[in-house]
């Protein structure tokens, strides 16, 4: 009888632990803003637990992505390699289940999906928004991607180069399965690394540019911020629904914020650097110069690089910041068009984003 009591008290008191905890439990908005006909949301759509090769309990996942500030996040487990499975059976389905309630306690959306992890060449690649994983543990490649189409999922390439671009490179099972359609994304960045071949690709073949963190261990962040922050993609949503999220990731609307780099296509970056960048009134005008407010309100710092013949060579314009730059002109009074690249924002491989900044006149 007093075993038993003991039991119950240390059950009561871990329970009243666990309700502090997640009373004490705290979120970091990144801040990427919205666009005038989009709502943004950062996803991570590629992270792993026990249940395959990863270090932590699904529910983790969860309060890990709603600590640092994301809307969605998609557990894909490995379908075809388990090796816990001497101490977590292999369940396909059973991450997504666990994990569910603590998502919907916490407004984050989980959705249901897998890693479809063949040898490279072809490659691994993770199906999104399932119905049930367990149809895709089949023997051939291509009949487990086509069970990801009968269930509409959105499909995405992951790390194309992680084994050299010998092995990374385009074939003909890519280009029969690219044919029927069975997958509609590549991954640019995976975790640490950017793929340059699978962004060419991703502009050639129309295909969504996706970035994800393909975390195994903990997260130790306790917020994304500028200078360190996990690699995520940036979803342009019409509304903030599952359907939501895969109707924009279908049509191509994302970025991809890795390290100090967004990437994507021009009219989505465009579009976030109007959303986010500002040029303010001078604050003053000499006999040949202005001094020009600029205010980056995202959360990433922004390189720009003299394409014109006004302003100064290179301006750096620090996250959620305003920055006063010098401008030697000719006539203070008239308005001003300042060129410039923003290096940091790739457009292409190699090739930044084009910008204008202009200057009101008196």
């Amino acid at each position: 009888m007093m075993l038993r009591r003991t039991v119950w008290l240390w059950a009561l008191l871990a329970c009243a632990w666990c309700q502090a905890a997640v009373a004490a439990e705290a979120r970091y908005e990144i801040g990427w803003p919205d666009l005038p006909q989009h709502k943004t949301w950062v996803v991570d759509l590629h992270m792993h637990t026990v249940f395959s090769d990863g270090l932590v309990w699904p529910t983790v996942r969860v309060v890990e992505a709603w600590r640092t500030g994301l809307h969605a996040i998609a557990i894909s487990d490995h379908i075809e390699y388990q090796p816990h499975k001497e101490d977590v059976p292999t369940k396909h389905n059973r991450p997504y289940e666990i994990a569910q309630g603590a998502a919907r306690d916490r407004g984050l959306l989980l959705v249901r999906a897998a890693e479809i992890t063949r040898d490279t060449p072809p490659g691994h690649f993770n199906a999104v928004f399932l119905d049930d994983i367990q149809p895709l543990d089949t023997p051939g490649f291509v009949d487990s991607l086509a069970e990801a189409k009968k269930q509409n999922a959105f499909v995405f390439w992951n790390h194309q180069g992680w084994k050299g671009e010998e092995k990374g490179r385009w074939m003909d099972v890519h280009t029969e399965i690219f044919d029927k359609k069975l997958f509609q994304g590549m991954e640019v960045c995976n975790g640490n690394t950017y793929f340059p071949t699978a962004h060419q690709w991703c502009l050639e073949k129309n295909l969504t540019m996706m970035g994800t963190s393909d975390i195994h261990d903990t997260e130790t962040r306790l917020k994304n911020t500028a200078a360190d922050h996990r690699t995520v993609t940036l979803v342009f949503i019409k509304e903030p629904t599952a359907q939501g999220l895969k109707e924009a990731l279908l049509a191509g609307r994302t970025l991809v914020w890795f390290k100090e780099q967004v990437i994507g296509k021009p009219e989505w970056l465009e579009a976030m650097f109007a959303a986010g960048v500002r040029v303010l009134p001078p604050n003053s005008r000499g006999k040949a110069h202005i001094f020009v407010p600029i205010e980056n309100a995202l959360p990433c710092d922004l390189v720009l690089k003299q394409a014109g013949n006004i302003g100064p060579a290179e301006i750096t314009l620090p996250a959620k910041a305003t920055t006063l730059v010098r401008i030697n002109v000719q006539d203070p009074n008239n308005p001003q068009e300042l060129k410039y690249t923003v290096t940091n924002w790739l457009v292409a491989p190699g090739k930044g984003l084009g910008v204008t900044l202009n200057v009101a006149g008196k």
